[in-house]
């Protein structure tokens, strides 16, 4: 049986203070990029861009990555074997721009990492940031997040399930046993 972690509102206030903690940290917004770790993080970063210009008036660049090619333990493969690729779009050029990652879990940090290297094939960034919506632990990689929704310390037997409405009809998340 899943266990709600967080509903519809509280993914909506999370949003909400992350968005803040971006703003403050990095001094406001200029030469700020948010770029979001396909598939849910692109939603989040666009959420965020939505707050951060209902909170200071001005929009932010938001951007997607896919680090299909990045990742060290591939799983999706197409028929004949490849990976298969998403496609990145980053509308602006990274470098020298303060670009923040968006996900929604961070587990092993693996993905993060994959994101990293895939930033910095595109051009050399002032900084690069870590925003999620949830930090589950586990970590096999020194990879730590700069903004956090959510701590939620779970064991390896867990998953925890973001579904957003753009891509399951529902905001909602969810902590679930791992079936064997």
């Amino acid at each position: 049986m899943d266990k709600i972690i967080l509903d519809e509102q509280a993914i909506r206030r999370t949003l909400t203070r992350l968005s803040h903690e971006v703003i403050e940290k990095n001094k406001g917004i200029d030469n700020i990029i948010l770029v979001g770790i396909k598939t849910r993080g692109i939603y989040l970063a666009q959420r965020m861009a939505d707050k951060i210009y209902a909170i200071e008036g001005k929009k932010v660049a938001v951007g997607e990555v896919d680090i299909t090619l990045y990742r060290d333990d591939l799983k999706e493969k197409s028929s004949d074997g490849q990976p298969e690729l998403h496609g990145s779009n980053i509308p602006v050029d990274v470098k020298e721009r303060k670009v923040i990652l968006v996900d929604d879990v961070l587990y092993t940090g693996r993905t993060a990492r994959a994101a990293i290297d895939a930033i910095m094939d595109i051009g050399r960034p002032a900084v690069i940031q870590l925003s999620v919506l949830i930090d589950r632990g586990h970590r096999e990689l020194p990879i730590r997040p700069d903004f956090v929704g959510k701590n939620v310390p779970t064991s390896n037997e867990e998953i925890v399930a973001v579904k957003l409405q753009e891509t399951d009809g529902v905001d909602e998340v969810s902590l679930r046993k791992r079936h064997a």
